[in-house]
Parts: C-alpha cells; structure tokens; sequence
C-alpha cells in the first residue's frame, strides 16, 4: 500500500537539549506528513473539512522515542498504509536522521473519518473510494 516520505528539520523547542523530542512534537511531524500527502494528491484537508464536511480524526496513537533529534538537523518522516477499514486507516509511522538513517521514533496512528454534523459533533462513516483510491486502496467490500 502506500508509503509517503516528508523531510523535515527539528525546531527550536521540538527537543530539549539531549536530543530528547517532545512527544507531542511526533504527532505534529506525522499529522503534517497526512496532511502533505493530501494536499499533494490534490484532495487538500482544508476542502475536506470545509466542502465535504467530513475529516480524518485520531483514534488512537502509539508512538516510541527511540534515538535523539536535536535542533537543526533533518529527519524523514514516513507514512506506511498499514490497514484501512470501513471508516478507519492505520499509519505505521517513523522518523529516521536524514544523516545517518538512525531510528528517532516509530509508531503507529489509527485515524478515523468522520462527518462533521450540524451541531459539530463527528459521526464515524465509509472512507469514500476516491479517498481509497488516493490512498492505493482498494474499493471498500463489506464482509458477508
């Protein structure tokens, strides 16, 4: 399925000073990673949210600090399809030292897609096949 590479730098206040990264910074790294992929496979989040009202949510994360990033030095993210269901996909998720491909963190990101209701609560429905399709998914088939 699909793999999407996105190079990044470490930002001031993204690590401390060992090189340590902010757990909340790894999600950031991977949320911008999905959101670059779709801007770029021309299906941007913002006409997700805004046109269809609908938008891929964290359902669950799990992610591990393995090496240290320090500030300045560029990493490459990646984003591997790991499993897509009716309304849910899972990323396997890691950031590796552009400089020498050591491991800083991995993980995984289960997102759900939902619609945005009139009084903006979210309601989980089917991935849509053009979403699918973007993603190198096959058409959704319901068991049974």
């Amino acid at each position: 399925m699909l793999v999407y590479y996105r190079e990044i730098t470490v930002e001031w206040g993204e690590s401390d000073p060992f090189g340590l990264v902010y757990f909340p910074r790894m999600l950031a790294w991977f949320n911008d990673a999905e959101h670059e992929f779709f801007a770029e496979a021309a299906y941007p989040v913002k006409q997700m949210v805004e046109e269809d009202r609908t938008a891929f949510v964290m359902g669950r994360v799990n992610f591990e600090f393995v090496g240290p990033a320090a500030y300045g030095e560029r990493l490459v993210t990646r984003l591997e399809l790991k499993d897509i269901s009716r309304s849910t996909l899972t990323w396997d998720c890691s950031a590796t030292k552009r400089a020498d491909n050591s491991l800083v963190t991995t993980g995984t990101a289960t997102r759900v897609y939902a619609e945005i209701q009139d009084n903006g609560e979210l309601k989980a429905i089917q991935i849509p096949d053009k979403i699918r399709k973007l993603l190198g998914a096959p058409p959704y088939q319901p068991e049974g």
